[in-house]
């Protein structure tokens, strides 16, 4: 891989979402406080992850199906601008915040809220910034129209 194949992201952003999920949850200490029935703000939360993790599975799809790594951190071999990447650039982000937030809804943390919304704003200001430039770079005049047509979450 040579300099400009390379989006310079050096983690898996999976990872913080993950941790300030964990962090979250286990500040506001409702993991300890199980009940036995599920009410209604925990059905809406399992609902919400649910559809996050589809969103998730469905973009892993069309990356697998296309021939190319999902993985941030490795090259891209072709940009991939159909199904859901038709609505959104970054579905997978996307369904990596839904499903975070039905988590932090079902052990109604607000810690693991308002990490969340730290998380994305990082997500958006630092790692989609450097795939986009990344992007740009590798696919010119194709994804920097992609991009003008599709909004970057929703």
């Amino acid at each position: 891989m040579n300099d400009t194949d390379n989006p310079f992201i050096y983690f898996p952003p999976p990872l913080l979402f993950i941790a300030a999920l964990v962090a979250g949850v286990l500040v506001d200490g409702n993991v300890m406080t199980w009940r036995h029935m599920l009410h209604s703000s925990q059905l809406v939360g399992v609902a919400i992850a649910a559809a996050g993790l589809i969103l998730i599975a469905a973009a892993l799809d069309l990356f697998r199906r296309n021939r190319t790594s999902p993985e941030p951190w490795r090259p891209a071999s072709k940009l991939v601008a159909t199904g859901l990447y038709r609505w959104t650039r970054n579905p997978m982000y996307l369904g990596m915040s839904v499903t975070s937030a039905g988590v932090a809804i079902f052990f109604e943390s607000l810690a693991a809220a308002v990490l969340l919304a730290i998380v994305v704003l990082v997500m958006d200001r630092v790692v989609i910034a450097r795939e986009e430039a990344y992007l740009s770079r590798k696919f010119g005049a194709d994804y920097d129209s992609y991009r003008g047509r599709v909004r970057r979450w929703l």
